[in-house]
């Protein structure tokens, strides 16, 4: 899989490449990380990238020029997605994580910068991606984020690829809790049904855990899982 980045601090990204399982995914050639700046495409002996807004206001916007050309250098592959990083954009959710990795072979991430970017640079883009309602300085962050939440989901990333189709979010149901040895610890017990061998109570309970867990924590999810099961998809 093939990702590009087109971003002003393109160093934010590079973390990525040796970031545990995300890490060593790149090294064996699972993903590739592309970065590129859009000042690299700024015309001017300045290399300005960035201007006043039109009828004016605070804070200076991202001029569409070098953006449109550095997204245009990109090489274009038969399955791709361009993905805008916005405080506007849609909420990102686990489902997307999970159609990019199995249904693109390329995505380009745009991230922003300043206090914005020029109107016209949403052309380019084919989603905008929210990953929460609230504003940073720029969009190399949440980049980051899709970009690991996508890879880990790449055959061969993750050892056990079952364990991902048991985490939170997978369903609308929140995970289940989990325990390892020792079975006390400081006064705290690993609950007895998971230390008796019966697999059916042990499915039960998780199932049990999940439920109560999103119930208290998600209810909005709860909510969501609730009327799934009820129209029966």
């Amino acid at each position: 899989m093939r990702l590009d980045v087109v971003s002003l601090a393109p160093e934010a990204l590079t973390p990525l490449l040796e970031l545990g399982v995300i890490g060593r995914a790149f090294k064996a050639g699972i993903a590739e990380l592309h970065l590129h700046n859009p000042r690299d495409y700024a015309t001017d002996r300045y290399r300005k990238v960035d201007d006043e807004p039109y009828g004016g206001g605070a804070g200076m916007v991202l001029k569409p020029e070098p953006v449109f050309a550095a997204v245009e250098a990109i090489p274009v592959l038969p399955r791709r997605r361009v993905l805008l990083m916005s405080p506007q954009g849609q909420p990102l959710q686990q489902a997307d994580l999970r159609r990019w990795a199995s249904e693109t072979d390329q995505l380009v991430l745009l991230c922003g910068h300043y206090e914005g970017f020029d109107e016209r640079i949403r052309a380019l883009a084919d989603e905008e991606v929210s990953i929460g309602d609230f504003v940073l300085t720029g969009g190399e962050l949440p980049a980051a984020v899709i970009i690991n939440g996508v890879v880990r989901l790449r055959p061969g990333t993750v050892g056990t690829e079952a364990c991902l189709e048991e985490e939170s979010h997978s369903s609308l149901l929140l995970e289940h809790p989990h325990y390892t040895r020792p079975a006390e610890f400081r006064g705290m017990a690993v609950p007895e049904v998971l230390r008796s061998g019966d697999h059916g109570a042990i499915a039960r309970w998780r199932l049990q855990q999940q439920q109560e867990r999103t119930l208290t924590r998600r209810p909005d999810l709860y909510a969501r899982w609730q009327a799934q099961e009820s129209s029966g998809t």
